[in-house]
């Protein structure tokens, strides 16, 4: 049974489409089969792994409206055992479509629940608000990866966060797990990512994943080609980083 876990935060630029795309290929590298679902209408996960987001006709707003099915809208991307139900701009448009539905909540849970025997994980990028789109996400997932940047303002709205994931747990999905905080962007030579670090390991020491992802312009330059890290450069130390927050990942899901 496949595991599914999304990866939030409600600030934007903290890494969660880099860990997303990159996560979902270091798996795919590792011979597990990954699914990841493009729930943010900027679609750039989908195109960070070579879909052209233009052409894209089923995609995540097709499965969250259930105009279609989640089978129906997965494609095939150039990550080796990394498949992708990409978005499109359209999605938008999703958080008002739904509003007056019943069940608003569970759409995305009810679409994807045929599809957990089929992968051994599926991620889920999500968008950088706590809006309908990212509940969606949160009642669906098994679990929740939190990137947070080593930046100065990484702390803050992480409390907010993490009150919603609470609210999610009472209300819609007791079985809502934290699967870890990550540390993103970290740069060794500045002292304020090395603060943020201690911060963060002081404040929820065994929720933060071992693996920190450091500054990388390889990381940086790979979207731009369509390509994750592992296709654009595994040499690099962007791709190590992954790789090694990949195999925590399994290790911590195998035990």
């Amino acid at each position: 049974m496949g595991k599914i876990i999304a990866i939030a935060n409600q600030k934007g630029g903290v890494g969660k489409t880099t860990t997303s795309v990159n996560l979902a290929a270091s798996l795919g590298a590792l011979e597990k089969k990954v699914l990841l679902i493009d729930a943010d209408p900027q679609a750039n996960a989908s195109s960070g792994l070579g879909i052209d987001v233009d052409a894209v006709e089923i995609g995540s707003y097709q499965v969250l409206e259930h105009t279609k099915s989640a089978k129906e809208a997965i494609v095939a991307s150039n990550a080796p055992n990394v498949d992708v139900i990409p978005a499109h701009i359209d999605l938008v448009a999703i958080e008002i479509e739904l509003v007056d539905k019943d069940d608003r909540e569970y759409m995305l849970k009810k679409a994807i629940s045929e599809l957990k025997s089929e992968y051994d994980y599926i991620l889920i990028d999500c968008a950088p608000s706590l809006g309908l789109l990212t509940l969606n996400a949160l009642t669906a997932s098994d679990a929740v990866i939190i990137p947070i940047q080593c930046e100065y303002f990484a702390l803050e709205g992480l409390g907010k966060l993490l009150n919603t994931i609470k609210s999610v747990q009472k209300i819609h999905n007791e079985a809502l797990d934290i699967e870890g905080l990550l540390l993103t962007m970290f740069d060794s030579r500045l002292r304020l990512s090395n603060q943020v670090v201690e911060e963060v390991q002081k404040h929820f020491s065994d929720m933060v994943f071992d693996t920190i992802i450091q500054r990388n312009v390889r990381l940086g330059e790979a979207p731009s080609y369509g390509e994750s890290i592992i296709n654009y450069d595994v040499s690099s130390k962007g791709a190590a980083n992954y790789l090694s927050l990949a195999k925590e990942l399994i290790k911590k899901n195998e035990l």
